[in-house]
């Protein structure tokens, strides 16, 4: 083909939908994909500690990948794509409305906010300056519930009060009371349950907002403190749910999500820089709804499963003793600890997670526990990579041993 006819067709090929779309179009695929993290000497690893932020979260299936390439070749306009997902949200997790957020601390950020101006455009104006602004300026708090995510909700400029009891509960709240705040991951300790803070929201007429980013499993999560009366739920998209992890779900009120959506991009308020794109808000429906319809007792299964062969190769080694935990709420999965008798095997936690970290392939183990264990999760893992965790977890603890 000569140079003037190659020229010609390639102007002849559709510029609607970008690049991407007239490259495929024209069937001009690379040879093979890119590995960009080895171009850029990026190190990966099998993940056998969880979905933490740290570890970019969890992998997203092709289904979520799928939908977010699609949408990512035609334009939409932002607030209809979040008004069509927010409708299916809801639905299937039985709430009046929903968003998709830049994440469970954006949907903190946004509720929060929304909780505050109302559908006063005016109002979101003013956040994060409340002095003199007619809005309340305080969120009570369980001391106990108190551990950093709640510094979300100061992003609005409110102030935190702490309690311990209903009845310092009842003496906190003033005319400058905004919101009860409640972190389920801390529900175990705190002296007020999910029920009764609802009830006190109720009886008091203030909000209630919960905060369960990574609870879940079980799905049952997904509906159950919408159907209990919270009036805002906020949750993480990119754990168990499998979804994009820049994307988070805020739902609850129907009058406080369109609030919520009155401070949100794509209009110029306080979370402006908390921007979701259509292939992320779209991508975050498909990961729920594909997680509400997987098959949970069979996932179970499959992790118990990996954790007895974990666990029968680890304590082959002289000096190993195991213990399942399954944490009550965040992060409710089995998980493995693995101990040693530091008589009989001289190597540190530290060491060890040292020794899988550089190894090959990498391998990320939990190591924030006693000195002489370490702990890990299988539900990150993809099929075969339990049997090459149990391996080089057993390598390193039979290598040590005196």
């Amino acid at each position: 083909m000569r140079r003037r006819e190659v020229l010609k067709s390639i102007s002849a090929l559709p510029v609607i939908g970008g690049a991407a779309e007239s490259l495929t179009g024209a069937g001009l695929k690379p040879d093979a994909t890119p590995d960009y993290f080895k171009e850029l000497g990026l190190r990966t690893f099998i993940n056998a500690a969880g979905n933490y932020t740290t570890m970019t979260a969890s992998l997203m299936p092709p289904e979520v990948l799928q939908a977010i390439h699609s949408s990512a070749q035609q334009y939409a306009m932002l607030d209809d794509v979040q008004d069509k997902v927010g409708e299916r949200i809801a639905k299937l997790c039985r709430a009046e409305a929903a968003m998709v957020t830049a994440g469970c601390w954006s949907a903190l950020v946004i509720g929060m906010a929304g909780v505050l101006t109302g559908i006063d455009s005016k109002k979101a104006a003013k956040l994060p300056f409340l002095e003199g602004s007619g809005m309340k300026s305080e969120v009570i708090v369980q001391k106990t519930h108190a551990n950093g995510y709640h510094n979300a909700l100061t992003n609005t400029g409110v102030k935190i009060i702490l309690v311990e009891t209903v009845e310092e509960l009842r003496k906190a709240v003033n005319e400058k009371t905004a919101l009860l705040w409640f972190l389920n991951r801390e529900a175990p300790v705190g002296k007020i349950k999910q029920e009764e803070w609802v009830k006190l929201g109720k009886e008091l007429n203030i909000p209630t907002m919960i905060d369960i980013a990574a609870d879940v499993p079980p799905v049952e999560n997904l509906w159950k403190f919408n159907e209990m009366g919270f009036d805002l739920a906020c949750i993480s998209g990119g754990k168990a749910m499998m979804g994009p992890q820049s994307a988070g779900i805020l739902m609850g009120r129907k009058d406080l999500i369109a609030a919520a959506r009155l401070n949100a991009p794509p209009r110029s308020g306080i979370a402006r820089g908390h921007k979701v794109n259509k292939e992320e808000i779209i991508g975050m429906w498909v990961a729920l709804d594909q997680y509400i319809k997987r098959d949970h007792k069979k996932d179970w299964e499959t992790w118990e499963k990996s954790i007895a062969l974990v666990e029968k190769e680890v304590k082959s080694v002289r000096g190993v003793y195991t213990e399942t935990i399954i944490p009550p709420v965040a992060n409710h999965n089995p998980s493995l600890k693995i101990g040693w008798d530091p008589k009989v095997i001289k190597l540190s936690r530290d060491e060890l997670g040292k020794r899988l970290r550089e190894g090959s392939p990498s391998i990320e183990v939990i190591s924030w526990e006693d000195p002489d264990s370490i702990r890990i999760t299988v539900f990150m893992l993809k099929p075969g990579q339990d049997r090459i965790v149990a391996s080089r977890i057993r390598e390193e603890l039979k290598r040590s041993v005196v």
